[in-house]
Protein backbone atom coordinates (compact mmCIF):
# COMPACT_ATOMS: atom_id res chain seq x y z
CA UNK A 1 0.00 0.00 0.00
CA UNK A 2 1.56 3.33 -1.12
CA UNK A 3 0.79 6.66 1.13
CA UNK A 4 0.07 9.85 0.78
CA UNK A 5 -0.95 12.88 3.11
CA UNK A 6 -2.57 16.11 2.91
CA UNK A 7 -3.25 18.93 5.67
CA UNK A 8 -6.77 19.18 7.47
CA UNK A 9 -7.55 22.99 7.66
CA UNK A 10 -5.90 24.14 11.10
CA UNK A 11 -7.70 25.47 13.94
CA UNK A 12 -6.28 29.20 14.53
CA UNK A 13 -7.46 29.38 18.10
CA UNK A 14 -5.44 26.14 19.07
CA UNK A 15 -3.15 26.15 16.78
CA UNK A 16 -3.74 22.70 15.80
CA UNK A 17 -2.37 21.58 12.19
CA UNK A 18 -2.38 18.23 11.48
CA UNK A 19 -1.54 16.16 8.32
CA UNK A 20 -4.05 13.08 7.82
CA UNK A 21 -2.49 9.89 6.47
CA UNK A 22 -4.68 8.47 3.96
CA UNK A 23 -3.80 4.75 2.21
CA UNK A 24 -4.16 4.69 -1.40
CA UNK A 25 -4.48 1.10 -3.19
CA UNK A 26 -4.57 0.46 -6.80
CA UNK A 27 -4.67 3.87 -7.39
CA UNK A 28 -8.12 4.08 -5.38
CA UNK A 29 -7.88 5.77 -2.28
CA UNK A 30 -9.38 5.34 1.08
CA UNK A 31 -10.55 8.44 2.21
CA UNK A 32 -13.52 7.10 4.38
CA UNK A 33 -11.05 4.70 6.19
CA UNK A 34 -8.74 6.84 8.81
CA UNK A 35 -5.06 5.41 8.29
CA UNK A 36 -3.69 7.83 10.85
CA UNK A 37 -2.96 11.33 12.06
CA UNK A 38 0.51 13.19 12.31
CA UNK A 39 0.48 16.51 14.77
CA UNK A 40 2.39 19.39 12.91
CA UNK A 41 2.93 20.05 16.60
CA UNK A 42 6.37 18.51 16.90
CA UNK A 43 7.28 16.29 20.38
CA UNK A 44 9.74 18.99 21.76
CA UNK A 45 11.51 15.95 22.93
CA UNK A 46 12.15 14.76 19.73
CA UNK A 47 15.07 17.63 19.28
CA UNK A 48 17.78 18.49 21.68
CA UNK A 49 19.22 22.09 20.83
CA UNK A 50 22.65 21.39 22.14
CA UNK A 51 24.82 23.03 18.80
CA UNK A 52 24.81 26.58 19.82
CA UNK A 53 23.94 28.27 16.85
CA UNK A 54 20.91 27.93 15.14
CA UNK A 55 22.40 26.55 11.71
CA UNK A 56 24.15 23.83 13.53
CA UNK A 57 20.67 22.92 15.77
CA UNK A 58 18.68 22.34 11.85
CA UNK A 59 22.53 20.41 11.15
CA UNK A 60 21.46 18.01 14.67
CA UNK A 61 17.39 17.43 13.05
CA UNK A 62 18.90 14.25 12.15
CA UNK A 63 19.54 11.07 14.44
CA UNK A 64 22.88 11.02 13.14
CA UNK A 65 25.60 11.19 10.08
CA UNK A 66 27.19 8.73 8.52
CA UNK A 67 29.67 7.77 6.42
CA UNK A 68 28.47 7.95 2.32
CA UNK A 69 29.96 4.71 0.68
CA UNK A 70 28.78 5.73 -3.00
CA UNK A 71 31.01 8.85 -2.87
CA UNK A 72 33.69 8.90 -4.84
CA UNK A 73 37.27 10.89 -4.59
CA UNK A 74 39.28 11.46 -1.32
CA UNK A 75 36.87 13.45 0.49
CA UNK A 76 34.31 11.67 2.60
CA UNK A 77 32.09 14.55 4.23
CA UNK A 78 29.88 11.36 6.02
CA UNK A 79 27.27 12.81 5.10
CA UNK A 80 24.88 10.38 4.69
CA UNK A 81 21.59 11.08 7.14
CA UNK A 82 21.00 8.49 9.54
CA UNK A 83 17.42 8.61 10.67
CA UNK A 84 16.10 11.47 9.62
CA UNK A 85 13.91 13.41 12.28
CA UNK A 86 12.45 15.88 9.52
CA UNK A 87 9.75 14.19 7.24
CA UNK A 88 7.43 16.79 6.20
CA UNK A 89 7.16 20.70 5.15
CA UNK A 90 5.00 20.49 8.79
CA UNK A 91 7.81 18.98 10.63
CA UNK A 92 10.42 21.74 8.96
CA UNK A 93 8.09 24.34 10.38
CA UNK A 94 7.06 23.01 13.88
CA UNK A 95 11.50 22.15 14.50
CA UNK A 96 11.52 25.76 13.74
CA UNK A 97 9.06 26.71 16.40
CA UNK A 98 10.70 24.43 18.79
CA UNK A 99 13.88 26.63 17.70
CA UNK A 100 12.49 30.08 18.40
CA UNK A 101 12.99 30.70 14.84
CA UNK A 102 9.29 31.17 14.29
CA UNK A 103 6.61 32.58 16.43
CA UNK A 104 3.61 30.61 17.23
CA UNK A 105 1.69 33.06 14.54
CA UNK A 106 3.98 32.79 12.11
CA UNK A 107 4.28 28.36 12.35
CA UNK A 108 0.02 28.81 12.01
CA UNK A 109 -0.06 30.80 9.01
CA UNK A 110 2.98 28.92 7.14
CA UNK A 111 0.47 25.52 7.57
CA UNK A 112 -2.14 27.81 6.23
CA UNK A 113 -0.49 28.46 3.46
CA UNK A 114 0.87 24.78 3.44
CA UNK A 115 -2.48 23.68 3.24
CA UNK A 116 -3.14 25.70 0.23
CA UNK A 117 0.08 24.92 -1.88
CA UNK A 118 0.77 21.47 -0.92
CA UNK A 119 3.13 21.12 -4.10
CA UNK A 120 5.09 24.45 -3.14
CA UNK A 121 5.48 23.50 0.42
CA UNK A 122 6.85 19.83 -0.37
CA UNK A 123 9.43 21.92 -2.58
CA UNK A 124 10.79 24.46 0.22
CA UNK A 125 10.77 20.81 2.50
CA UNK A 126 13.06 19.47 -0.16
CA UNK A 127 15.34 22.98 -0.34
CA UNK A 128 15.73 22.91 3.57
CA UNK A 129 16.65 18.81 3.21
CA UNK A 130 19.72 20.12 0.61
CA UNK A 131 20.53 23.77 2.47
CA UNK A 132 20.43 21.41 5.80
CA UNK A 133 23.42 18.97 4.40
CA UNK A 134 25.31 22.32 2.44
CA UNK A 135 25.69 23.58 5.62
CA UNK A 136 26.85 20.46 7.53
CA UNK A 137 29.19 19.84 4.60
CA UNK A 138 30.62 23.31 4.68
CA UNK A 139 31.08 23.20 8.69
CA UNK A 140 32.80 19.75 8.38
CA UNK A 141 34.94 21.33 5.72
CA UNK A 142 35.91 24.10 9.06
CA UNK A 143 36.62 21.05 11.16
CA UNK A 144 38.79 19.03 8.88
CA UNK A 145 40.69 22.10 7.40
CA UNK A 146 39.51 21.07 3.98
CA UNK A 147 39.29 23.98 1.43
CA UNK A 148 35.16 24.52 0.91
CA UNK A 149 33.46 23.26 -2.02
CA UNK A 150 32.31 26.00 -4.41
CA UNK A 151 28.98 24.42 -5.07
CA UNK A 152 27.92 24.04 -1.41
CA UNK A 153 29.08 28.01 -1.28
CA UNK A 154 27.33 28.97 -4.27
CA UNK A 155 24.06 27.33 -2.89
CA UNK A 156 23.98 29.08 0.58
CA UNK A 157 24.64 32.19 -1.09
CA UNK A 158 21.96 31.68 -3.42
CA UNK A 159 19.67 30.93 -0.23
CA UNK A 160 21.27 33.94 1.48
CA UNK A 161 19.95 36.44 -1.11
CA UNK A 162 16.55 35.06 -0.68
CA UNK A 163 16.64 35.77 3.06
CA UNK A 164 18.79 39.09 2.59
CA UNK A 165 16.10 40.27 -0.15
CA UNK A 166 13.40 39.62 2.94
CA UNK A 167 14.90 41.38 5.31
CA UNK A 168 13.47 44.48 6.07
CA UNK A 169 15.15 47.51 9.37
CA UNK A 170 12.16 48.74 10.93
CA UNK A 171 11.60 51.31 14.20
CA UNK A 172 11.10 49.55 17.65
CA UNK A 173 10.25 52.69 19.85
CA UNK A 174 13.47 54.34 19.74
CA UNK A 175 15.61 52.23 18.34
CA UNK A 176 15.98 50.26 15.09
CA UNK A 177 15.59 46.47 13.79
CA UNK A 178 15.96 44.15 11.64
CA UNK A 179 13.03 42.15 10.37
CA UNK A 180 11.84 39.77 7.68
CA UNK A 181 9.36 41.00 5.38
CA UNK A 182 5.91 40.12 7.07
CA UNK A 183 3.92 41.23 3.85
CA UNK A 184 5.07 38.01 1.67
CA UNK A 185 3.53 34.90 1.91
CA UNK A 186 6.63 32.49 1.59
CA UNK A 187 6.50 29.43 2.44
CA UNK A 188 10.66 30.09 2.45
CA UNK A 189 10.34 32.06 5.26
CA UNK A 190 11.29 29.39 7.45
CA UNK A 191 14.66 28.76 5.62
CA UNK A 192 15.51 32.48 5.79
CA UNK A 193 17.27 32.63 9.40
CA UNK A 194 18.99 29.50 8.76
CA UNK A 195 20.78 30.48 5.66
CA UNK A 196 21.71 33.81 7.25
CA UNK A 197 22.85 31.57 10.29
CA UNK A 198 24.93 29.59 8.87
CA UNK A 199 26.50 32.78 6.68
CA UNK A 200 27.09 34.55 9.65
CA UNK A 201 28.28 32.09 11.92
CA UNK A 202 30.89 31.08 8.82
CA UNK A 203 32.00 35.16 8.56
CA UNK A 204 32.44 35.34 12.02
CA UNK A 205 35.72 34.99 11.87
CA UNK A 206 36.78 32.50 15.22
CA UNK A 207 35.81 29.30 14.05
CA UNK A 208 37.98 27.52 16.27
CA UNK A 209 35.78 25.85 18.91
CA UNK A 210 33.52 24.35 16.09
CA UNK A 211 33.00 20.39 17.04
CA UNK A 212 31.67 17.29 16.24
CA UNK A 213 30.48 14.88 18.03
CA UNK A 214 32.77 11.48 18.08
CA UNK A 215 29.84 9.65 19.42
CA UNK A 216 28.58 6.48 17.37
CA UNK A 217 26.05 7.10 14.21
CA UNK A 218 26.09 10.42 16.00
CA UNK A 219 28.64 13.32 14.14
CA UNK A 220 26.18 16.02 14.94
CA UNK A 221 28.14 19.97 15.75
CA UNK A 222 28.39 22.37 17.76
CA UNK A 223 30.35 24.71 19.47
CA UNK A 224 32.29 24.13 22.03
CA UNK A 225 32.24 26.83 24.89
CA UNK A 226 33.46 25.04 27.96
CA UNK A 227 36.73 26.74 29.53
CA UNK A 228 39.06 24.43 28.25
CA UNK A 229 37.46 23.83 25.56
CA UNK A 230 37.74 20.06 25.88
CA UNK A 231 34.28 19.06 24.67
CA UNK A 232 34.12 15.82 22.92
CA UNK A 233 30.12 14.85 23.17
CA UNK A 234 27.04 16.54 21.75
CA UNK A 235 25.32 15.65 25.20
CA UNK A 236 27.34 13.98 28.07
CA UNK A 237 23.93 12.21 28.55
CA UNK A 238 23.52 10.22 25.63
CA UNK A 239 26.54 9.96 23.52
CA UNK A 240 28.89 10.32 26.45
CA UNK A 241 27.55 8.05 28.62
CA UNK A 242 27.35 5.57 25.51
CA UNK A 243 31.19 5.55 25.42
CA UNK A 244 31.43 5.01 28.54
CA UNK A 245 29.67 1.59 28.77
CA UNK A 246 31.40 0.95 25.51
CA UNK A 247 34.52 1.55 27.39
CA UNK A 248 33.50 -0.60 30.06
CA UNK A 249 32.39 -3.59 27.98
CA UNK A 250 35.68 -3.55 26.19
CA UNK A 251 37.91 -3.82 29.30
CA UNK A 252 35.76 -6.38 30.80
CA UNK A 253 35.95 -8.77 27.73
CA UNK A 254 40.19 -8.16 27.79
CA UNK A 255 40.02 -9.50 31.39
CA UNK A 256 42.12 -12.76 31.70
CA UNK A 257 39.16 -15.50 32.51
Amino acid sequence: MQVTSYFEPCNLSTGDCKLRWVGLTSGKSNVGKRVGFMDARLNEKKFKLVGGSPSLDFVNSVGGWGVNREKKGSRNYSDTVLRDKLDSYADLVGWANHAGLLGEYERKQLLLLAEKKPKAAALVFKRGLRLRATIYRLFKSVIEDWRADQADLDYLNEELHVARGNERLTRVEKSFRWNWNRDAEALDHVLWPLALSAAELLASGDLSRLRQCGGEECGWLFLDTSRNRSRQWCDMKDCGNLAKVRRFRRRGQQLPT
